[in-house]
């Protein structure tokens, strides 16, 4: 057992001896060669997260007050159209006033008017109405005394009647 221990070592020592030649030879090459590249990509790298990650944080706090700028402009915004809205109904309101108001005094002017019209047109058909029954009575009157002056005995009562009457 002992050969074999001994042969087991002694060809495995040898291996152990160019492994661990070879292990640091290239552990020397890394470090002198790829070691600080490695290491300088890995920083590069982690900066480069931790950038982004700062850039990202900025954007959420720009966002946050952008959005908050957005509800204040939305909420003056509102305000403002609440504001021109009551200033319409206002408006609305008054010159619906305003018409009524001149609707009320223009219909009273015109119903003024209509009286007034009424009146004269009342008044002239009573002014005609008087003529008419002036010339009917005149000729009325007329045909009487040419009736009655067609008679010389009716002619001579009547200007005894009215020597009569009249008294000096």
């Amino acid at each position: 057992m002992e050969e074999l221990f001994d042969g087991l070592l002694n060809d495995h020592l040898g291996f152990v001896v160019w492994s661990t030649v070879a292990f640091l030879i290239l552990l020397f090459l890394l470090a002198k060669f790829a070691w600080k590249p490695i290491m300088g990509a890995i920083d590069e790298r982690e900066r480069s997260i931790e950038s982004a990650l700062l850039k990202a944080e900025a954007a959420k706090e720009e966002m946050s007050r952008l959005t908050s700028e957005n509800e204040a402009l939305l909420k003056q915004a509102r305000i403002e159209r609440d504001a021109i809205l009551s200033e319409a109904k206002k408006v609305k309101d008054s010159i619906i006033a305003e018409a009524k108001e001149a609707a009320q005094k223009e219909a009273g002017r015109q119903i003024e008017m209509a009286r007034i019209e009424i009146n004269n047109q009342k008044a002239i058909a009573m002014a005609d109405v008087k003529n008419q029954v002036a010339t009917l009575s005149l000729q009325i009157a007329e045909k009487v005394l040419q009736r009655q002056l067609e008679d010389q005995h009716k002619q001579d009562e009547l200007v005894s009647q009215l020597l009569k009457e009249v008294k000096l």
